[in-house]
């Protein structure tokens, strides 16, 4: 694994963590009723995220940043695992439909092999 590969998954944390404070209600959705404080937690992970990307950034710490950002990444899988638990063919947004939901959980799942990929390569 390059140094860009660790890069481009620094610039996409640091992307996605400040889109959970310019589109906090896309992010809300994602959260499931069940966990509560949806505005907390977006704002709590977008907030990691940031770091974590920053973190990568620097060669000194790619491989706690790598690490950490496949533990946060691990962590949503909550999310996307109840989106496809409440995955329906009949929603309007194809994200909350079956195919949808399953799409979401195996990108999220390649996230975390890129990250865990740039750990093992910094360490």
């Amino acid at each position: 694994m390059n140094a860009t590969a660790a890069i481009a998954l620094a610039v996409f944390l640091i992307a996605v963590g400040i889109g959970h404070f310019l589109f906090p209600g896309y992010f809300r959705t994602l959260v499931p009723s069940w966990l509560g404080r949806a505005p907390l937690l977006v704002g709590a992970s977008g907030a990691a995220e940031t770091v974590v990307g920053a973190a990568i950034l620097t060669p000194a710490g790619r491989a706690v940043g790598g690490w950490a950002a496949a533990a946060l990444i691990t962590a949503y899988l909550v999310c996307h695992l109840d989106a496809l638990w409440r995955a329906s063919g009949d929603r309007p947004r194809l994200l909350e439909r079956p195919v949808g939901a399953t799409v979401r959980l195996a990108v999220n799942l390649v996230y975390i092999g890129w990250a865990v990929a740039v750990a093992r390569a910094a360490a």
